[in-house]
């Protein structure tokens, strides 16, 4: 696999593993300190501070004790240093039952040889009937 492609996918292992520690700190870790993030409830968040503020609010809701797992269906190379990231995510409880469900498209960016995330906007995704 493509170096830069490990190193994206690299990123939502470490949210992953930031969300299921409960440590929003770390679940914020690779959003750029400017980075633009839109929840599914369209609240909008301005900066690695923000997002990891909104999620420190999560992990002490409904959700603590939840793990998160990610399936990235498409990394696409915009220009060298700058992606497009297309993922679903699964938030599970701790008897593995699904509780939540989110689609994402997110841009990366290569700064300083590292990754980070510079926009993200989550949303619920519509089942067809």
């Amino acid at each position: 696999m493509h170096d830069d492609q490990q190193q994206i996918r690299t990123i939502w292992a470490r949210m992953a593993e930031g969300w299921a520690a409960g440590d929003a700190t770390a679940f914020a870790a690779d959003f750029a300190t400017d980075c633009d993030f839109t929840t599914v409830r369209r609240d909008r968040h301005h900066g690695r501070t923000e997002v990891a503020a909104g999620h420190d609010r999560l992990f002490h809701s409904v959700y603590r004790g939840t793990t998160l797992r990610a399936e990235i269906h498409r990394i696409r190379t915009l220009r060298p240093g700058l992606s497009t990231v297309d993922v679903d995510s699964s938030v599970v409880a701790p008897d593995g039952t699904v509780i939540a469900s989110t689609h994402a498209l997110a841009v990366v960016e290569q700064s300083n040889g590292q990754w980070q995330i510079i926009a993200f906007h989550n949303m619920v995704p519509v089942r067809p009937t």
